[in-house]
Order: C-alpha cells, then structure tokens, then sequence
C-alpha cells in the first residue's frame, strides 16, 4: 500500500523526497529554499579549478585559477566585476623545477599590489611553495617577483598592517599530531633576494603553530583573516575549527582560542569576515557546505549544505574551497578537487548565495 502511494505522488514531490535539500525546488514551481545557491559565473574549461579569492579595492573579484585538475591550462589570475563578467589578467610563471604555478590565497597589500601564495604541494612533496608578489600599475599586472620560498603548503594570504601574514598548511607531513600554522614577513624585508624559510618552523617568521590530529584529513592552517579590531582568525581544516588570536602591544600573540569546531561543520577551508557584521563566512570543502560563525558566541548557522557529487549544477556547491563577501552576496568557488569520492566534472563554477 505504502508503495502504491509512492507511485502515485506527483513526479516533482516525488523527486524532491529523493532528492532532499540538493534539488532545485523552484524547478518545480516550488519556492526555493533559503539561501539556496546559484551559478554567478560558469567557468570555461580554461578556467576549469577555481580558488583563492579577495576583493580589490573597485569592489571587483580576483579569482586564482591553478587548474590543478586540468593542468592543460596555464594557471591564472582573473576578475569578476559588479555584473559577474570574467576577465583573465594574468598568467602565473610556471616554477622553475616544476614547471607548474599553483596559486591559491591572495590579498591586495597597502601598495595595491596582490600577494600570492604558490602552494607547489600539489605537484611535489619538497619545500618548493613560495608567496609571490604581483606588481600592479594601472588596474594591469606588469609583473611577478618571488619573495619567500621554502614552505611545504603555503595556502592563505592576508594583508595587515605592515606585514603579510601566509598559513603553512602543514610544518610536517610525518609528524603526528600535525603540526601547521602561520608565518608573518614586514613589507621592509622585501627588498632584494627572496626571503629562504627554515624548514620544520624553526625560521624567526613564524608567529604561530598548531596542531591537527585527524589521520583522515591531515590538513592544518588554511583559511584566514583579520577582523576590524586586528584579531587574527585561521581555519584548522582537519579540526573543522576556527581559531582566534590576539596581539599585544609588542606585536606579539597575546592569547588565542578555539571560537568554534564542529556544530555541523566538517572541515574549514577558506573564510571572509564580513566588513559590516563581523561574522566568519567559512567553506566547508568536506561536507559541502557554507557555515556562519558568530565570533562572540561561537555559534555556527550552516547558510547551505548539499550532498557530494552535485556536479556542480545549477549553482549546488562542488568541494567549495574559498568564500568571498561582495555586498549581501556569498560567492563560492568550487574547487571540485577528485577526493573523497568525489569526481571532477563539469561546469566548474562560481556559486553565489544571497544573504537577508
């Protein structure tokens, strides 16, 4: 009986019952859920593994595009602007050894030039990523200069104040619980060859380190950002945390804390804070999803979540990497990496959520 009242429900609730929170409910003249996702920018396969993501100082977005899942393409640097329009404006030098560019975080500095980490990790397990330089005249890159190497996973960047702060992904791969976190350079000391980490954290530049102790995901320090009060919070992807720190007036960590872990939250990859707010926008590679953190309560609101293997239609987040706040709008990259049972297929796109 129960299987007769099945088949005989009409074919758009039956599909929503399959499908739960992954379908286009509007699809079927339904009302779309809240903050349901759409596609803001449908990437060609040139731009096939979008990532790293800022605003610039127009209000327009600078996506990184490392194409890892489809090397064929040089990895580059674009622009969406206010109508979600797609500009290339640059292409990343391959590394010398590699022969790849593998550029994920990025910021623009006080100088208006944008501050690259080149995570090699992807194409090789030596010391080989770098933070790049982009040099910036008139709105055009006219060219790139390498200013740190020897990191293992260099991954987010931000701008503050007088330095460059890049999270280290990992210090130690072998090393259990691992070790990551966060190294700080003064825009001074960028004044001739580049700056040559010393390996295992021991270099001067590092200003935090923390651990991960999750042997199914062994990432540490990734997403990052500095709230109006110059309060530094990281993402520990393995923990599925968000960490705050303090400074005190020798510009040295004064304190830090776990704001939030868990609470529906699988992993935390990139985040913004929002300018008006204050709120931690977190994407949540894992599960899929993007989370809001209170950072005076610690509560975290799953904004959207939907199941693996979306492929990325109609705007449904596919292994989202990296948020970005322009106005009342969320946009997402999905990087669709092929882990964890997922598989990288197209489109590959730029979600946008809309916010209340």
């Amino acid at each position: 009986m129960e299987r007769m009242k099945t088949a005989r429900l009409p074919l758009c609730l039956a599909a929503v019952l399959a499908a739960a929170a992954a379908v286009t409910l509007s699809g079927c003249g339904m009302p779309a859920a809240p903050h349901q996702p759409t596609i803001a920018v449908n990437l060609t396969e040139r731009y096939n593994t979008p990532d790293g993501m800022v605003l610039d100082a127009n209000g327009d977005i600078l996506l990184n595009v490392p194409n890892f899942n489809n090397p064929d393409y040089p990895a580059v640097l674009v622009k969406i602007d206010k109508n979600n329009r797609l500009t290339e404006l640059f292409a990343f030098p391959p590394h010398p050894e590699t022969g790849r560019a593998c550029p994920l975080g990025i910021d623009v500095g006080p100088d208006g030039n944008y501050y690259v980490a080149d995570n090699q990790s992807f194409v090789t397990p030596g010391h080989k990523s770098r933070l790049l330089r982009l040099n910036v005249k008139n709105g055009q890159v006219v060219g790139c200069d390498i200013l740190v190497t020897g990191f293992m996973q260099a991954n987010a960047v931000s701008c503050h104040g007088d330095s460059v702060y890049v999270t280290e992904t990992s210090l130690d791969t072998e090393a259990s619980p691992m070790p990551s976190g966060v190294y700080r350079f003064r825009y001074a000391e960028f004044t001739g060859e580049p700056i040559v980490l010393e390996k295992g954290g021991a270099d001067k530049h590092l200003l935090v380190k923390f651990f991960t102790d999750n042997e199914d995901w062994r990432v540490g320090a990734n997403g990052m950002g500095f709230d109006a009060d110059g309060n530094l919070y990281v993402c520990n992807f393995g923990e599925a945390s968000l960490l705050k720190f303090t400074f005190g007036e020798d510009g040295n960590i004064a304190s830090h804390e776990v704001v939030a872990k868990g609470q529906g939250m699988e992993s935390t990859d990139g985040l913004k804070i929002h300018p008006v707010t204050g709120e931690i926008f977190i994407a949540d590679f894992v599960a899929n999803a993007v989370h809001k953190v209170d950072p005076k309560t610690g509560a975290v609101t799953t904004i959207w979540r939907n199941e693996n293997n979306s492929g990325g239609i109609g705007g449904l987040l596919d292994r989202p990497s990296e948020v970005c706040i322009r106005g009342n709008k969320v946009y997402v990259a999905n990087i669709d990496l092929p882990m964890a049972g997922n598989e990288f297929d197209a489109p590959h796109t730029i979600s946008v959520i809309t916010l209340e």
